[in-house]
């Protein structure tokens, strides 16, 4: 409890005093900026600190060094600097330490790095056991962790960022396609081997200096065989042709709604995905498959009532790998089929003058309509067909019409239906009536 006030006086005013009154002289340094909270002002990496001098100059009071360890501040052990005048001075040839300048009431907090006990010797990279997520790569030799502490004795590590640079596969949203592109992923540091995220194609790696030989102009890069892929990715989309039918009914549905429902699917594929199969089943778990394609895209039509599973399953060459992609859910809804009595061709555009039937899930369609004395006035096959009321180009007589229908809906519903349709309000040549025939 003896060492807690000289903690918080410590962590006090290390921010506020100033960093020009320090200077490191006859080594290449890397100053870096702690958190506020280690209590430190900074961290300097020296490139050999016991071939370097740190320089203190004081305002004119009174100058205290002292020197703490992996222990803290708490810890503190008083040293003595030379001293020329307002200026002190000392050669950190005892490794990495922490240290502490008292000047009054002001105090000044750092961390002294010997980069020389801590080189990067990193002479061969090979590859390990990779899987599906992670590119092992195995180094001989090593760039150790290198830590500093803060005035309360709490262990940091300093990040060497050592560069590794790959190539791997990213999907572009415009061309719906994976395309190469260049990776860099960033190492603390390395004992022995370490990962990166598993490229999606096969690629040579590279591996840079830390980022303090980097910055003083040293270093040898280091590049790798190739290296083949197994990680596996992909993009699935499925498109549904969309219809404009005005007198079919809607199914609220993401996928599907009424039947026929043609779905175009299509997936993109990672190089390292050399099997993949769609696969279309009535069970949820996929535990039984309906049907399979193997080919990237494929149309389907759904004509079944009920709820169809999608997906798409990918493998690596040697299955260590697999994908499987969103589920798309593809429900059709229950026939439906309905015929008007009556409607009016001629007698206002657009308002009621075209006979429809109204429909839903309807695969099958097959409609005579007939005049009172058995002729056909028009044949259609398609539900979303209808009648505009004319023969032959012309309107017909307003009047009795007759229909015959045979259909079948996606639930396998057969349809029989007959009946007759009212024309009113026809306008035709005034030579014409209800009971002339139509010729």
């Amino acid at each position: 409890m003896k060492h807690l006030p000289f903690l918080l006086i410590c962590s006090l005013f290390a921010s506020s005093a100033g960093a020009a009154s320090l200077s490191v002289d006859g080594s290449q340094v890397v100053e870096i900026q702690p958190e506020p909270s280690t209590g430190l002002q900074s961290v300097y990496v020296i490139e050999n600190a016991s071939a370097s001098t740190i320089y203190y100059t004081s305002s004119g009071g009174n100058v205290v060094w002292q020197r703490f360890s992996n222990l803290g501040g708490g810890y503190a052990e008083e040293i003595t600097p030379q001293r020329n005048g307002s200026r002190y001075s000392i050669v950190p040839n005892q490794g990495d330490m922490g240290y502490i300048i008292t000047e009054d009431s002001k105090q000044t907090c750092f961390w002294v790095v010997d980069y020389a006990q801590h080189s990067y010797h990193i002479s061969n990279i090979s590859f390990g056991e990779s899987d599906c997520n992670r590119a092992i790569l195995l180094a001989d030799g090593s760039a150790d962790a290198i830590a500093y502490y803060s005035v309360n004795g709490r262990r940091i590590v300093l990040s060497r960022d050592i560069q590794v640079e790959y190539y791997s596969m990213t999907y572009n949203e415009e061309t719906t396609e994976f395309e190469q592109s260049r990776t860099t992923a960033s190492i603390d540091d390395i004992d022995g081997q370490f990962s990166v995220p598993a490229p999606l194609c096969d690629t040579q790696f590279t591996i840079s200096p830390d980022r303090f030989e980097r910055q003083w102009g040293y270093g040898n890069y280091i590049s790798t065989s190739t290296f083949s892929a197994v990680a596996i990715d992909a993009r699935t989309s499925a498109q549904q042709t969309e219809r404009e039918v005005d007198n079919e009914k809607p199914l609220e549905a993401e996928l599907g709604g009424s039947a026929p429902c043609e779905i175009s699917f299509k997936a993109a594929l990672t190089d390292a995905a050399i099997f993949h199969r769609w696969e279309i089943s009535s069970d949820s778990q996929f535990d039984t498959v309906d049907l399979q394609y193997n080919d990237s895209e494929f149309t389907y039509t759904f004509t079944e009532a009920g709820t169809t599973y999608v997906r798409l399953v990918a493998n690596n060459a040697d299955a260590t790998c697999e994908y499987i992609s969103d589920t798309y859910t593809i429900s059709i809804g229950d026939s439906q089929l309905e015929c008007p009595n009556a409607f009016s061709p001629g007698a206002s555009e657009g308002v009621n003058d075209i006979w429809k039937v109204s429909f839903r899930s309807i695969i099958e369609f097959d409609c005579h309509i007939f005049n009172r004395w058995g002729k056909e006035i028009i044949h259609l096959t398609d539900p979303s067909q209808g009648w505009d009321g004319r023969f032959n180009g012309k309107l017909v007589p307003s009047g009795t019409y007759f229909y015959v229908i045979k259909a079948r809906g996606s639930d396998n519903r057969d349809y029989n239906l007959s009946g007759h349709i009212n024309i009113v309000n026809s306008r035709t040549q005034t030579s014409s009536s209800a009971s002339d025939p139509v010729e």
